[in-house]
């Protein structure tokens, strides 16, 4: 018998989690299990902060700023926060950026391996509760400073709708209506949707409120960045519909915040929203 044969473990009918069967297999490869020094560890790596989502009539719309910060120090300008979980849903990241990332691709792997041993695809439901299983896993790390935050979003095919999630770091789930953002923007962006969203926005119109957003978080929050005019740096925007899911081209996200940035020389508080 050849060597090279994977352990019956691998061969064996059982769970469809991904994440249940690597922590039996391999524990010490999940994020949530490595040993952290005592104290606080929050200044030890770079955090993403902020993120938004909004839905459309057609779908539902998610942005991140490109920024990560370590303290007072910009540890990167251009780190992307925003993923797809899989043809129909996204995630955001906010905190602790590299677990954060581990987490995701996690995640991804977990949507991957269900749909392959089931042969289904999960309900929105479903994708939405093994997400906050892998935050609840987290709970020791963040207890340390290491928090995950993400925000969730997707086109649920049988409701018929985008829709979109929240966490805390304990776990719970949360279903928001309209609109959300988390990080450490998330106040001031939620602030500006308020007077921006309206329940009938395109797909283009939705995505321009949330760079809007974006750019009011930026304007009160040093840790969220702006559209980098001078690096052409703009934020990462995913569109989901009944059709998928789709990264915009940083081509047609740079003309949108082009044209923000203009209104702002005129305006710099942005659009007014109307008192009725």
């Amino acid at each position: 018998m050849s060597d090279s044969r994977l352990p019956a473990s691998f061969m064996t009918p059982g769970t469809s989690s991904f994440a249940d069967f690597l922590g039996a297999e391999a524990p010490d490869l999940l994020p949530s299990r490595r040993a952290v020094p005592a104290g606080n560890a929050a200044d030890l790596a770079p955090h993403g902060t902020t993120i938004v989502a909004a839905t459309f009539a057609d779908g539902v719309v998610m942005a991140g700023d490109r920024r990560a910060t370590m303290g007072n120090i910009i540890a990167q300008r251009d780190i992307q926060k925003v993923f797809p979980a899989d043809e129909y849903s996204v995630v955001g990241i906010a905190g602790t950026a590299g677990l954060a990332v581990e987490m995701v691709r996690l995640f991804q792997t977990e949507l991957e391996h269900y749909e392959k041993i089931e042969g289904s695809t999960l309900s929105m439901d479903g994708k939405a509760n093994r997400l906050a299983a892998l935050i609840r896993a987290n709970l020791g790390m963040a207890m340390q400073g290491l928090a995950v935050v993400p925000l969730f979003a997707g086109y649920d095919l049988a409701a018929d709708q985008g829709r979109i999630f929240s966490y805390d770091v304990t776990g719970g789930r949360y279903e928001e209506t309209a609109f959300h953002s988390v990080g450490s923007g998330s106040l001031f962006a939620r602030g500006s949707l308020k007077k921006l969203y309206r329940d009938d926005l395109s797909a283009v119109e939705a995505v321009t409120a949330v760079v809007q957003a974006l750019y009011d978080a930026a304007d009160d929050d040093s840790a969220t960045g702006g559209p980098d005019i001078t690096r052409r740096i703009f934020p990462v925007v995913h569109v989901i519909t009944p059709d998928g899911g789709r990264h915009m081209p940083e081509a047609e996200v740079a003309d949108i915040a082009d044209r923000i940035i203009a209104s702002r020389m005129q305006r710099p508080d942005g659009p007014a929203a109307p008192l009725t």
